[in-house]
């Protein structure tokens, strides 16, 4: 390291490039209702504006990580917050539907590259030890105010600039990190070896035809011709996935990953977590602007506990797991959950912050604090030093997978339930509740999957073998969106 370059200065500026892309998950959920109206999206299709992100963003972070691995992290990190940064620019532009939906897929891309190489160069930058874990430290925290600045600041800016700054705020970090990167960022190495392009290709084409036979299928028929077909292409580019991963040298997410069953379950967890999370921050928003009236500031600012929830319960869930366990701590999260979805079951048309919101989203709080933290650790357990990085990047990808396909499900039950009934005659603020509500009760099912996943199959000797490198190391992967080493 030269004497020139300040260890915590590199940390600073990756801090900043990577609180930009977890912000990103986080600040449009409240700008969505302007966006609706602005851009005329139909309800159903408004939910892209979310999982295109996510898609990407998930399907490709593993590859970007490789990516960051054998072409040398400062170019590929640099190239992201590029992409990121001009895809951003372009999201505030956009007059048309297919024309945000498309930079924001880009955005997705840009923000694949970003995270693992960032936190790959915090790793390589600070030895192991004391400083090391410091730096992990903060870079985990710099993720979660991301996630909790993301809603306030969404309604602060659509409310007074107008939904296009939650986009234009990246502009200007992201030119001040590429200006700052040269300087700061030691150019590394490259190294020989071979990206699973095909592998990543597959997976994220995949995911996408998945999320638009889950869309569509309201209006097509479940039955249909339409959904069927999509449905099984998505089945057949897994399946294609699968027989290209076990023939790869060196595939993007080995099978043998999924031969131990502790982190295998925390993978299936945390897309049930990313469903729950992504679909209710989005569900809660619309409900609030569009049945409740709120402005986008109000409906941001209602937030801010579930934001100090998870503030506080992840930091307690850190020193409860070390000397409780993984397991009381992640079903004590998963259980919030659960407790949060009920609550919002019996959301009023004529509801208030404190009799209809306030528990649920204390509750909410609780369980991404816990369990983001929780299902990150039991994801690592009896991995090696080798795969470490691949075990904590892989529980972020499941989260944003997750994300995408609950945010798809719940949005087509809403939509469903609301359209049978307006045909009924209902009035419109009653039945978007009624929508929201069957919505929530579909996501206290998936709550419950969870708890029953974490109660009947997580493996107690694997969790005790979890030691506390591997502790630190998901620190910086927990939370929705935010990625461990790769």
């Amino acid at each position: 390291m030269s004497r020139r370059r300040s260890p915590w200065a590199v940390l600073a500026l990756v801090c900043a490039a990577n609180f930009l892309v977890i912000l990103d998950v986080a600040i449009v959920n409240v700008a969505l209702p302007s966006v609706q109206r602005d851009l005329a999206f139909a309800p159903g299709d408004l939910q892209w504006v979310i999982s295109a992100y996510a898609l990407t963003f998930g399907g490709l972070l593993l590859l970007g990580g490789r990516m960051g691995d054998l072409a040398g992290r400062r170019g590929v990190f640099m190239t992201g917050v590029a992409v990121f940064t001009v895809a951003s620019l372009v999201c505030g532009l956009a007059e048309s539907q297919a024309t945000l939906i498309a930079a924001r897929t880009v955005q997705g891309i840009g923000a694949a590259l970003i995270s693992p190489t960032g936190l790959s160069i915090v790793t390589t930058t600070f030895a192991e030890g004391p400083a090391r874990n410091k730096a992990l430290g903060i870079w985990g925290a710099v993720g979660g105010g991301g996630a909790a600045a993301g809603v306030l600041l969404g309604g602060v800016l659509t409310e007074s600039l107008g939904w296009e700054w939650v986009f234009f705020v990246n502009v200007p970090v992201g030119l001040a990190a590429l200006a700052l990167a040269p300087a700061l960022l030691e150019r590394d190495a490259r190294n020989a070896g071979r990206l699973d392009v095909a592998g990543a290709a597959l997976v994220t084409a995949a995911l996408v035809v998945l999320v638009f036979a889950l869309v569509e299928a309201p209006d097509a028929g479940w039955g249909s011709a339409q959904t069927l077909a999509l449905l099984a292409g998505a089945c057949l580019l897994l399946a294609a996935f699968v027989v290209v991963e076990s023939r790869a040298t060196a595939p993007v997410v080995p099978l043998s990953t999924f031969r131990r069953r502790t982190p295998t379950v925390a993978n299936a967890i945390a897309v049930l977590q990313g469903a729950m999370v992504f679909a209710t921050f989005l569900l809660l928003s619309l409900y609030m602007q569009q049945v409740l009236g709120w402005s986008a500031l109000e409906a941001g600012l209602a937030y801010l506990t579930t934001a100090l929830m998870a503030i506080v319960s992840a930091a307690a869930a850190q020193a409860v797991i070390s000397r409780a366990g993984v397991k009381p701590v992640l079903l004590v999260g998963l259980c919030a959950f659960l407790v949060a979805q009920l609550w919002f079951t019996a959301l009023s048309p004529t509801g208030d912050y404190a009799a209809d919101l306030l528990l649920g989203m204390v509750a909410m709080g609780v369980g991404v604090g816990a369990s983001f933290v929780a299902v990150s650790v039991a994801a690592v357990a009896g991995s090696t030093d080798a795969d470490a990085g691949l075990a904590s990047g892989l529980v972020t990808t499941a989260q944003q997978v997750g994300g995408a396909l609950g945010v798809a499900v719940l949005t087509a039950v809403a939509v469903a339930r609301t359209e049978d009934d307006l045909a009924a005659g209902a009035t419109m603020p009653s039945a978007l509740t009624d929508g929201f509500t069957g919505a929530f009760l579909v996501a206290a099912a998936i709550a419950l999957a969870s708890v029953a996943l974490a109660a009947l199959l997580l493996d107690a000797d694997d969790l005790r073998e979890v030691d506390a490198r591997s502790a630190s190391v998901s620190s910086g992967a927990a939370g929705p969106g935010r990625p461990g080493r790769t």
